[in-house]
């Protein structure tokens, strides 16, 4: 049930915002002169991400704050790259809205867990 709900407001706000920033047509940045600084920067965050993950849940921090930060930087280098290269587009500003909701999600699961 919970998953359905954040599937219908991701929608939700997909569609909207959508609308309201007039973006027609969904460009890729692999489709633009970025495609390997997107592939390289994409590649080396998960690499950080996984060699660094056994150290945080060894180490026993909060590890839902190391998923938040690895959203952070994942979504904002996306965002960064789609605001650098798709200039005619305000596609970034859907990713970072997304960056925005996934967070205050994460940081309120137990919240809405706890309520559904």
């Amino acid at each position: 049930m919970f998953f359905i709900i954040i599937i219908i407001i991701s929608l939700f706000i997909n569609k909207f915002l959508t609308k309201w920033l007039g973006v027609e047509k969904k460009e890729k940045i692999s489709e633009t002169t970025g495609k390997n600084i997107d592939r390289w920067g994409r590649g080396l965050i998960l690499l950080t991400f996984l060699c660094t993950l056994p150290y945080a849940i060894e180490e026993d921090i909060n590890v839902i704050k190391w998923y938040m930060c690895f959203f952070i930087v994942s979504f904002g280098f996306q965002s960064f790259m789609e605001w650098k290269y798709l200039k005619t587009s305000k596609q970034f500003v859907i990713t970072l809205t997304y960056l925005l909701v996934a967070l205050v999600i994460m940081y309120n699961v137990d919240y809405f867990m706890y309520r559904i």
